[in-house]
């Protein structure tokens, strides 16, 4: 009993293994190969097969999977770089590349490590191109920098089954010393820059005041000169209507000295005019004033008449008797009162005979 006891124990055990050994061949044999990734087989040792995304059986204890690649693109940002250039100044480079692998089997078998050949390709090609070029040309030239990179990269990793895509460089450091000349030129170009800057503007501020200036300077004397031109043509207009005016009611010297002595309270108006000047003309209208309102009253009668007196002295001349002229005197005397009292009537005073002899 005691055998059959061992017996069955062993068999049991021996099942046990058995599906043991089953359970992880089955499991080792069933491969899932996840989106973006391939996996390289490898069946006794030797390349056998790339597996793509999906399903995969192998073939237990023969089938072995040598490595998982990426299909994925992949950035790698390298260390910076100690770079020197043509004028003998070291900089550090820092770059990015961007690559994807498209041949696993090539990415695999022809580098050991592609990543760390990707980074010293990157590093000696840098040193080659940037080894040509000043540090001003290193500066300015990223573009061509990037490009000419991109095209050594890409040409000596297309038989490890990569394609480089971009290359980047991030950041270019020149030494301490070299920063601070460069900053001090940078400096001094700004200030120049700023200085011609102020200058034209300065400059252009001034031609426009100047400019401005003279248009209202132009302007300014066109209008008074306008101005002037229409105030004399006004004057001149009024003029001419004054004298049509004059000619056409035919006015006589008795009117302009009216008009005389209506503008000479006008000339003492103003309490400045101390002294002013009366024209040659006004004596004559005041005489001609004094002629028409009260100097006919200090003339004869016979000299009111000139008619009368040659024909009085004609009347007297004729007459021998004295009796007969003394009656003719009487008579020419009480004529000569009577028209001086209608004389003084219109003048507003009044003719005395014997206020006259009395004189």
């Amino acid at each position: 009993m005691e055998d059959a006891q061992i017996v069955t124990i062993v068999v049991w055990v021996a099942v046990a293994v058995l599906a043991l050994f089953v359970i992880t061949a089955i499991a080792k044999a069933v491969v899932v190969v996840p989106q973006t990734q391939a996996i390289i087989v490898e069946r006794l040792g030797r390349y056998h097969v790339t597996m793509d995304a999906g399903l995969h059986l192998l073939v237990p204890f023969i089938d072995r999977a040598r490595a998982k690649v990426d299909l994925r693109e992949q950035v790698y940002s390298f260390p910076p770089q100690s770079v020197i250039t043509s004028d003998n100044l070291v900089v550090d480079i820092d770059t990015v590349i961007y690559f994807q692998v498209t041949d696993a089997k090539s990415a695999v078998y022809e580098i050991q490590n592609y990543i760390i050949g990707v980074e010293q390709l990157t590093t000696t090609t840098l040193r080659n191109i940037v080894g040509t070029m000043d540090l001003e040309q290193t500066l300015t030239s990223r573009d061509q920098i990037n490009g000419q990179l991109r095209g050594v990269l890409d040409e000596a990793t297309g038989r490890w089954g990569i394609r480089v895509n971009r290359v980047e460089l991030k950041s270019i450091e020149p030494p301490l010393s070299i920063k601070d000349s460069m900053e001090k030129q940078m400096r001094a170009e700004r200030d120049r820059r700023a200085a011609i800057l102020t200058a034209e503007g300065v400059k252009q501020s001034a031609i426009l005041t100047a400019e401005g200036e003279k248009q209202s300077a132009i302007l300014k004397a066109e209008g008074e000169a306008q101005s002037k031109i229409l105030t004399a043509e006004g004057e001149a207009r009024a003029i001419l209507q004054v004298f049509d005016a004059i000619h056409e009611g035919d006015a006589d010297s008795k009117l302009l000295a009216y008009q005389y002595l209506q503008v000479l309270p006008e000339i003492a108006k103003t309490e400045s005019n101390k002294v002013w000047f009366v024209p040659t003309e006004f004596t004559g209208a005041l005489k001609s004033i004094s002629a028409a309102f009260g100097a006919e009253e200090s003339l004869s009668p016979l000299e009111r008449d000139p008619e009368r007196a040659r024909t009085g002295s004609r009347i007297t001349s004729a007459l021998a008797d004295p009796r007969e002229a003394l009656e003719e005197a009487r008579r020419q005397a009480e004529g000569f009162a009577a028209e001086a009292d209608q004389a003084g009537t219109g003048s507003g005073r009044s003719f005395d005979p014997d206020a006259e002899k009395g004189q």
